[in-house]
């Protein structure tokens, strides 16, 4: 089996490097960035480097993992040129607007849009990381729109690399994502503008930040052209996010304002909850392996 990956980065490198691990398989890369390509060649993450063109006519799958953006534009010419047997999916974590751009095309049903749920704050041929998708969960949706054999297959490539899958529509998976992770993201990155101002004036600051500012800033290292079209893709529900978000805010800021101690913890003991919600997250993972 012959499998394309259009973009080397930190998804598309790991996906490469786990899957060329494999038996029967290769691994070719298409990516536009000089440097990406020597770097996937030097670190082993691919056979070989070829063209868009080329890497679409010998891929019996062809892997867009590029930024959700460039999805949306690369997706369509590569549907065009695909033969009847190839498959096409992508790892995207916006899937609304992928989705949408290609609703009508002709080859719409060998394409099955997918979102394994990992990562890192790092980007790059240099961020793979092998086994970095094992335990983790992936997203396909709208599978009513993709042939059955084509889900059966994206599904058993992300199963061999240790995923498990689940099905969702597209409207359900922005909006969820929203909530789960981009909005993570972007109270990390707001949570390192306000840091970086002090630390101005206070050089420091960075001298008392614990494991805690660490864990909780992590993410505000990660690519900012990625994020940025996560956040412009999504923005609807992104916003809507984030309303929920700057309400419990400022409910927080009121409470340590006014020095009204009852309502502190009641607002953290109502939060205290999230360790239910984890708890259950953690068995379903346990049963599931």
């Amino acid at each position: 089996m012959t499998i394309t990956i259009i973009g080397l980065g930190l998804i598309g490198g790991s996906i490469a490097l786990d899957l060329r691990s494999q038996l029967c398989i290769s691994v070719l890369g298409v990516d536009n960035n000089k440097v990406h390509q020597k770097e996937a060649i030097d670190l082993g993450l691919v056979d070989g480097i070829v063209s868009l063109a080329e890497g679409i006519s010998v891929a019996d799958v062809v892997i867009v993992a590029t930024p959700v953006d460039s999805i949306e534009y690369l997706l369509p010419t590569v549907l065009d040129e695909i033969s009847n047997s190839t498959i096409v999916t992508d790892v995207g974590s916006t899937k609304g607007a992928i989705c949408q751009q290609v609703a009508q095309h002709r080859n719409r049903n060998r394409y099955v849009a997918a979102h394994p749920l990992a990562g890192t704050e790092f980007s790059g041929p240099q961020a793979a990381l092998a086994g970095l998708f094992r335990g983790k969960k992936n997203i396909i949706c709208d599978r009513e729109l993709s042939d059955s054999e084509a889900v059966d297959k994206v599904q058993a490539l992300f199963s061999s690399i240790g995923m498990t899958t689940y099905f969702m529509n597209s409207t359900e998976h922005d909006r969820h994502l929203a909530y789960v992770s981009h909005l993570s993201h972007v109270t990390s990155f707001t949570l390192g503008l306000t840091v970086l101002d002090i630390e101005q004036d206070e050089r420091q600051i960075f001298n008392l930040a614990s494991t805690g500012f660490e864990s909780t800033a992590r993410l505000a290292k990660s690519n900012p052209k990625t994020w940025a079209a996560i956040f412009d893709r999504n923005s609807e529900y992104v916003t809507e996010a984030l309303d929920g978000y700057i309400a419990k805010l400022t409910a927080f800021r009121a409470a340590i304002h006014d020095k009204d101690t009852a309502m502190m913890i009641d607002l953290m003991a109502e939060a205290n909850d999230i360790k239910r919600v984890l708890k259950k997250n953690r068995e379903s993972k346990q049963t599931e392996s």
